[in-house]
């Protein structure tokens, strides 16, 4: 057998008015309009508190930033912003020999291409390197090196 115990056991737990606080025996749900005010509320302002500044009413500036990704060049013509005019080009492409240019005319000319043969690469654009230039602006906006 046990022993009944000395402290009683609640029947239901706590309300939420109990748990929070929340006086139970306040009259009114909503606070009651003091003389002087409407009883809708509406048209009311609540008393300004002491050391509140009032808003200055200064003009926010906003400025678009456009982020603009890494352009990797190749042989093909990119299409792009230039960043020196700012509009939305396609670029335009020029050949300049390059070193592959070079290697393969030398090359040629120890495999016995001697009588002119040698120099076919600088006539091959898929040879020599690329410059990407603005067609707005005719800016250099980057290079393709093919080695």
């Amino acid at each position: 057998m046990s022993a009944p115990s000395a402290i009683p056991v609640p029947s239901a737990p706590p309300s939420y008015e109990e748990t929070t606080g929340i006086n139970v025996n306040y009259p009114h749900p909503y606070p009651v309009p003091g003389p002087g005010q409407n009883p809708d509320g509406k048209g009311t302002y609540p008393p300004p508190y002491v050391g509140q500044a009032t808003p200055a009413h200064n003009p926010v500036t906003v400025q678009t930033v456009y982020v603009q990704q890494p352009v990797v060049f190749y042989d093909r013509p990119v299409q792009m912003r230039c960043p020196s005019c700012n509009q939305m080009i396609v670029t335009r492409l020029s050949y300049d020999s390059g070193a592959l240019t070079w290697l393969s005319c030398g090359g040629l000319f120890l495999l016995g291409c001697v009588a002119g043969c040698c120099l076919i690469p600088f006539c091959v654009d898929a040879l020599k390197d690329v410059d990407h230039t603005c067609p707005n602006c005719n800016a250099l906006l980057g290079s393709y090196k093919r080695l």
